[in-house]
């Protein structure tokens, strides 16, 4: 398993938990969906910038010269 995908499932299980506690507390389902896109959207940029995924580096570059 990547590092990528280990961070995911963390930040999906901090999300999920985040999540459940705002409806325990009775805040409107919109906002709950709000604040779970807008989390899973830092995450997702975490994991990427963990893992080293971007444009910015060569050594994840795929093409012809760079085979995975």
């Amino acid at each position: 398993m990547t590092n990528f995908a280990i961070y995911m499932i963390g930040v999906l299980i901090v999300v999920a938990a985040l999540g459940y506690g705002a409806y325990a507390l009775g805040v409107a389902p919109l906002w709950i969906g709000i604040g779970v896109a807008v989390l899973l959207g830092f995450g997702l940029m975490g994991a990427a910038k963990k893992a080293g995924i971007g444009r910015d580096n060569p050594n994840n570059a795929r093409g012809p010269d760079n085979q995975r």
